[in-house]
């Protein structure tokens, strides 16, 4: 996908719609209900909303969002490039709330940027191997994905959306790989508590 000359402006603006669930800024919702955006690759972004687009994946809040009159091309990648460059903290810097000048206003605005991913049950030690091993090389070392291969982050992800999504991958819902989507999947083979442990790990990453 060619993200050259893609329109930012229009991108905050069809974000307008997808404000209504995933936030003003893309970080998400109602505790995992609805997963952040902010940040994640434009490519996979766009790959997303092509696949729910063409039915590829289902979500019927999406389908009632997004098909190819509502969203052509070139508004797929303006709002795509648009949710991949905001940034999103996972904590306010400290400040001094008596020193002239705090504003806090603009303290309460930049709140709403925020996610802070709870601390999920696990064994954190046994996740971090399994993590290591198993998932890093393609999710990166701390869980920040990769931009250029279009591999999406995990770590400052909601830990109820990811548990949400291993079913649909399971069950070919969802491909993991795009590359090779006839391989088999390999959340297949982990056990619930390894994937426990790997989101608990997962969990504490952006602390």
């Amino acid at each position: 996908m060619v993200f050259d000359g893609v329109d930012l402006r229009n991108g905050k603006d069809i974000n307008e719609v997808c404000a209504g669930c995933h936030g003003e800024f893309g970080q998400g919702g109602k505790e995992g209900e609805y997963p952040r955006l902010a940040g994640l690759p434009p490519a996979f972004i766009a790959r997303q909303l092509d696949l729910f687009r063409d039915r590829k994946r289902t979500n019927l809040a999406m389908v009632e969002s997004v098909d190819h009159r509502q969203l052509p091309d070139a508004d797929v990648l303006d709002v795509s490039a648009y949710l991949a460059a905001i940034e999103i903290p996972s904590k306010l810097p400290p400040v001094d709330e008596t020193a002239p000048g705090f504003n806090a206003y603009e303290r309460l605005l930049a709140s709403k940027r925020v996610v802070q991913i709870p601390r999920a049950a696990g064994d954190v030690e046994a996740g971090k191997g399994l993590y290591r091993r198993e998932c890093a090389s393609c999710h990166g070392s701390q869980g920040e994905g990769d931009a250029k291969d279009a591999v999406p982050f995990l770590a400052g992800q909601y830990t109820s959306y990811l548990w949400r999504q291993v079913p649909k991958y399971i069950a070919k819902g969802r491909i993991h790989d795009p590359s090779a989507p006839e391989e088999p999947e390999l959340l297949a083979s982990f056990a619930d508590t390894d994937l426990q442990n790997i989101f608990a790990y997962l969990s504490i990453l952006d602390d």
